[in-house]
């Protein structure tokens, strides 16, 4: 390997694991990345139950969860998922893949023991995946980068809510088994949890997108009059945008690590090939217009793989994470798109064809700038968040 990842601070235990995770992915994962299942809205759901079969023989199913429910520390967790991620594929199959591991996350700080025990623990088991509902049609008028623009309603009745709106970009929601819908009352923003399918929430269409690693793609989803017993709410009423506060510093921090992993792979991929590959009687690493390209790569590298830990510390420490999730992500989003950029590049026309994943890498890294929020949408809370604390300091 050409990066070496982090082991200070990480316990034996985790340390083992991640190395069982990176084995089995190298050994067992990557060899299914030329699947003919595998399509533009992402692996069918054939080929996802068989990587979840083969991860569950292995050991592996959902790793950073234990088996008392516990959960690794961030700084732990962040040792397995990048490795999970050192292919597209193997996310998806140790099930630390987005949007269910945050989903778990949330349930597992939020949820009542009965709403734990008939969707948490399924999840765990990786018996089912999940999505969810927050972001709406720009059309609409509704939230996206700014979830306070939230249409999509719900009402009491009587010991059931009753819930109306439309959604966009809502991945996984094809072929879920469960769905976190967030919606607004009067008592402010709600979430439900949901059984899917279901006949009141109808996928109006898939749509094509620039990435493909996610089953299920990304759907436009209609919500007609979804009527839920009260006790599939998530917690209280009102208290929505908190909840997605507790999901979202550890979801964006889970983004980094995974695609951390996948551009360390494609840094591989892309150090062998300038190795055996030659042009004016050398090999391609030898000119340095390749070479120094490498070495910034693994600059980027090794400071997106910092910036991932000590975001987790943060989280570790007690922090919500706010404000250093929103930097991590920037950082880390932002260094491995030009990661990926160099190696392609590196690799010419070979880059650009399907016979290495480093194409599809590049896609998956362009797309996780936008989502979890714009790199501009962290950069304009961080700001507003520093004329805060100057005016704070101004007026004691």
């Amino acid at each position: 390997m050409s990066f070496t990842m982090e082991r200070s601070g990480i316990s034996d235990r985790a340390l083992a694991l991640a190395d069982r995770v990176e084995t089995f992915v190298r050994e067992t994962v990557v060899p299914f990345e030329r699947d003919p299942r595998l399509g533009a809205h992402g692996p069918s759901e054939e080929l996802s139950k068989e990587l979840k079969a083969l991860a569950r023989d292995a050991g592996l199913m959902t790793p950073h969860i234990l088996e008392d429910g516990g959960h690794l520390t961030q700084r732990e967790t962040a040792a397995v998922l990048i490795r999970s991620g050192l292919s597209p594929l193997g996310p998806l199959a140790c099930h630390t893949c987005a949007p269910d591991e945050g989903n778990m996350y949330l349930l597992g700080k939020v949820a009542s023991p009965d709403l734990k025990e008939r969707f948490l623990s399924r999840m765990i088991a990786g018996e089912m995946r999940s999505a969810f509902f927050m972001t709406e049609p720009a059309e609409d008028g509704g939230a996206g980068s700014d979830p306070s623009m939230m249409l999509t309603t719900c009402v009491p009745d009587g010991n059931h809510w009753v819930i109306k709106g439309r959604k966009t970009y809502i991945t996984g929601a094809d072929g879920a088994g469960m769905g976190i819908v967030m919606a607004k009352a009067e008592e402010g923003a709600c979430m439900f949890l949901v059984d899917l399918p279901h006949p009141n929430v109808r996928i109006e269409r898939v749509m094509n997108t620039i990435d493909s690693s996610m089953p299920g793609g990304h759907a436009v989803v209609t919500i007609d009059n979804l009527r839920l017993p009260a006790d599939q709410m998530l917690g209280d009423a009102g208290e929505g945008f908190r909840y997605a506060q507790v999901r979202l510093a550890p979801a964006r921090l889970s983004h980094c690590m995974r695609w951390l992993g996948a551009c360390i792979r494609a840094h591989e991929i892309a150090v062998n090939y300038t190795n055996r590959r030659q042009a004016f009687g050398k090999p391609l690493i030898d000119h340095e217009g390749v070479g120094f390209m490498l070495a910034e790569n693994l600059m980027d590298l090794k400071q997106a793989e910092l910036m991932v830990y000590w975001c987790a510390d943060v989280l570790d420490g007690g922090a919500r994470g706010t404000v250093e999730s929103s930097m991590a992500k920037v950082a880390v989003s932002e260094a491995l798109m030009r990661v990926a950029d160099r190696c392609l590049q590196c690799m010419g026309g070979q880059g650009v064809t399907g016979d290495t994943i480093v194409e599809q890498v590049f896609r998956e890294i362009r797309a996780f700038r936008i989502y979890d929020g714009p790199t501009e949408v962290h950069k304009w809370s961080l700001a507003k968040k520093l004329k805060r604390d100057w005016t704070k300091a101004q007026n004691p």
